[in-house]
């Protein structure tokens, strides 16, 4: 078996024939790869839609389980995998067609332990959506081979998304590179992790997934609890990154990460958490993160960084008065 796909599914029938379809309609025989099907105690028809193509496909697998979130789910799926290598695709998005062939072409090719492939946005009508100003920042798509740390530091940029790559198995055999259960940010948590065990690694520009932007990110959750996780979970990110960085010796990429993340804390804060500002501030002071770097930032976030570095309270103030003049106060 050449390739394990792993598809983690949790209520989301609307899109799920979409996602499997275009794993179907590759250009590899069916033999050589597995999609397996981790059905995360979805409460909609997403089980039974699963349970319907594997009616139909040699070779779909497919896991039922209690909710356990995404992580969890990915970690089941890597369990059973049989694949040389493993792939993740988000139940949600899909694949344009005809492109596992010439990326499992090029990763047995080079030899290479990661391969890293191109995407783009979609909206739900499936038009190509492309929001954001800085797109794609400091990635470099390049076909030069290297080892993880370097690939980490020149070529990965900040966005971490773990559907975006190819990998061989063996680097995830050790169930320390797993994902981590129960967080937010998995991804970004775990990419630098995988790579770092990588000693060959490299990109191709062909643009082979399609990620869907829609409603319901983590993001723009209401609750306070909720609000109240994503923020404890980038402080969770931090001391990640920081574990990780002892064991490196090039951790620019790590300590831009970091910078961006204490941003967003900062955001997190001021916006729903503005009178436990001093106890936020505190514990980013005792992280010993300060001052913070300015590698591969935009210079909107360098801007933001530059009066984080000369006073943490007073960049608390400042983001306090706009948030309030924006609101109208």
């Amino acid at each position: 078996m050449l390739l394990s796909i792993i598809v983690p599914v949790y209520n989301v029938s609307k899109y799920l024939s979409k996602c499997l379809d275009s794993l179907l309609l590759q250009n590899i025989d069916l033999s050589k790869y597995e999609i397996i099907i981790v059905d995360d105690g979805s409460t909609d028809d997403s089980g039974l839609i699963a349970d319907k193509y594997a009616s139909q496909y040699s070779n779909i697998v497919v896991i039922h389980k209690t909710n356990g979130g995404l992580s969890d789910a990915r970690n089941k799926g890597i369990d059973i995998a049989k694949g040389q290598y493993i792939q993740f695709v988000d139940s949600d998005d899909y694949l344009e067609p005809n492109v596992l062939g010439i990326l499992l072409d090029k990763i047995e090719r080079y030899n290479l332990d990661v391969l890293r492939y191109n995407y783009q946005n979609v909206n739900d009508n499936y038009q190509i959506f492309e929001p954001y100003k800085d797109y794609k920042p400091f990635v470099d798509y390049s076909n030069i081979v290297t080892n993880g740390e370097a690939f980490l530091n020149d070529r990965l940029g900040y966005g971490c998304y773990a559907w975006q790559f190819i990998i061989n198995r063996q680097l995830l055999i050790d169930k320390t590179n797993y994902f981590k259960y129960g967080i937010y940010f998995e991804d970004t948590e775990w990419t630098p992790r995988m790579l770092l065990q990588a000693k060959r690694v490299s990109s191709t520009n062909l643009i082979a997934y399609n990620y869907l932007l829609r409603e319901g990110s983590i993001t723009k959750s209401t609750t306070k609890e909720k609000k109240l996780k994503v923020l404890s979970d980038k402080l969770l990110l931090i001391d990640s990154l920081q574990s990780q960085m002892r064991t490196i010796n090039d951790n620019r990429w790590h300590r831009g990460m970091i910078s961006t993340t204490v941003v967003s804390v900062f955001s997190c804060v001021i916006s729903d958490f503005y009178e436990d500002k001093n106890k936020y501030l505190k514990e980013l002071k005792q992280r010993k993160i300060y001052p913070l770097s300015k590698y591969h930032i935009s210079k909107r976030i360098s801007r933001k960084i530059s009066i984080i570095n000369l006073s943490p309270k007073l960049y608390c103030w400042l983001l306090y008065i706009k948030n309030s003049h924006n609101r109208g106060y």
